[in-house]
């Protein structure tokens, strides 16, 4: 367990860490929650690097499937198994945050969520398919350059404009949800495991909550990395996965990402089964707390598709 003293300086970390170049946003939750309503509210979750783009699991695709109402949504539904996906990812990552809310990339990993990637047919990955008024309108399959992609976009958008917004949504005020706001005050009053659980209560309520769900993951990295030895970095034995995991977390809140994806992917390539699919999952969960179209991030993606093969 940590003292006080020590969950005060975790908090002030996690006001320092987005200033660090090339380091996860730990920081500003009340920025990146302000940056998530202006984006769109509900299910479009902001990335922490821009707009537009949202992880979505089986628990909150029925709530993207009805922003299609609003707004254009793309589907990707990709595998971290899969070099060609990894290729594609960065590419519509960058075009969704480029178009500044006007459409919507909704992601899939359909190895976690199988029964979306089965609603839509796939039958390999990637697949993008976009959604418009509820309903798929078009959709492609394997890597596709960025002008082209563009290209497909624009035709869409000239075919079904009447259907969804045809330009960047313009946010009403929203009026500030008093849960949050309590949450945030606890974290910065550095008391982290109120925070936590204040956020876990609005996902709980809320599951579709996006800016919820970032603190929850967050603010458990946090508290699992604080409560490491940080010595496990130099101690950790080769074969020991939960020591080798426990100092990934360590250099990860030491602001150390590719130190922290490596010592991951070590796992996963000398490791097998349970242990090292428990390594895979970690290094997901890591992934999560990027921005999906972070250089670091997609690097260390096709690292984890080569390791996997």
């Amino acid at each position: 367990m940590t003292n006080p003293r020590n969950r005060q300086q975790a908090a002030a970390g996690i006001q320092a860490a987005a200033a660090m170049s090339g380091a996860v946003d730990l920081s500003a939750l009340a920025a990146k929650a302000e940056a998530s309503r202006q984006a769109a509210a509900g299910a479009s979750g902001a990335a922490a690097g821009g707009p537009g783009v949202t992880e979505v699991t089986e628990a909150n695709f029925e709530a993207v499937v009805g922003r299609s109402q609003e707004q254009l949504v793309v589907v990707e539904l990709y595998s971290t198994r899969s070099l060609e996906c990894l290729e594609l990812s960065p590419v519509l990552a960058g075009l969704a945050q480029r178009a500044g809310g006007q459409w919507l990339l909704a992601r899939v990993d359909v190895d976690v969520s199988p029964a979306i990637a089965q609603a839509f047919g796939v039958q390999s990955v990637p697949t993008v398919v976009a959604l418009a008024g509820g309903q798929p309108v078009s959709a492609f399959s394997g890597p596709q350059p960025e002008a082209q992609i563009q290209g497909w976009l624009d035709e869409i958008f000239a075919k079904v404009g009447g259907m969804v917004g045809g330009g960047a949504p313009t946010p009403a005020a929203t009026p500030e949800d008093p849960r949050m706001v309590a949450a945030e005050q606890l974290m910065n009053d550095g008391d982290l495991d109120g925070a936590l659980a204040a956020y876990r209560a609005v996902v709980t309520a809320d599951p579709g909550h996006a800016e919820a769900q970032a603190a929850v993951r967050n603010l458990e990295f946090i508290l699992r990395a604080q409560a490491h030895d940080p010595g496990i970095v130099d101690t950790a034995a080769p074969h020991d996965v939960d020591a080798q995991l426990a100092a990934a977390d360590v250099l990860l809140l030491s602001q150390q990402p590719e130190a922290a994806f490596e010592r991951v992917l070590t796992v996963v390539r000398s490791t097998a089964g349970d242990e090292k699919d428990r390594a895979r999952t970690r290094l997901l969960e890591l992934f999560e707390l990027f921005d999906p179209a972070d250089p670091m991030v997609v690097a260390a993606r096709r690292k984890l598709a080569a390791a996997l093969y």
